[in-house]
């Protein structure tokens, strides 16, 4: 699709939902324009961060992993275009909202899950009670 989608075109698939070439050099919401090697430290320290949470026995939950791998997923994803391409590229657009790849969604639905699991997943018990 990149290479038949000029950057800055769009395709209208439905009234609510377009199909983009829009790169970006900065983080999301496109703050931190031109930052290319601060996301990429801040991306391996991320990723970094995720895999011992992720292997870590004390989340063992499978809801919480999912969640953990969801945000690697899409950590990994634009790490290699930011690292391949010196930017990521967004691909997907609803109104009023800035365009987003699928990686991008991927982090948000984990952090999503996270806090869900957070809030409302009762906390476990740390051992067999005595009682």
């Amino acid at each position: 699709m990149k290479a038949n989608l000029e950057r800055g075109d769009s395709i209208e698939v439905l009234p609510f939902f377009r199909i983009v070439h829009v790169t970006n050099t900065g983080a999301a919401f496109g703050i931190l324009q031109g930052a290319g090697p601060l996301l990429i430290i801040a991306s391996l320290a991320g990723l970094a961060a995720i895999l011992i949470y992720l292997f870590n026995p004390g989340f063992a939950q499978p809801v919480v992993r999912l969640g953990l791998a969801l945000m690697l997923g899409g950590a990994v994803g634009n790490l290699i275009d930011r690292v391949s391409e010196g930017r990521v590229v967004d691909f997907l657009k609803v109104p009023n909202w800035p365009a987003f790849n699928v990686a991008d969604s991927a982090i948000s639905i984990g952090v999503v899950i996270l806090l869900w699991t957070m809030v409302f997943q009762p906390p476990e018990k740390a051992g067999p009670s005595n009682s």
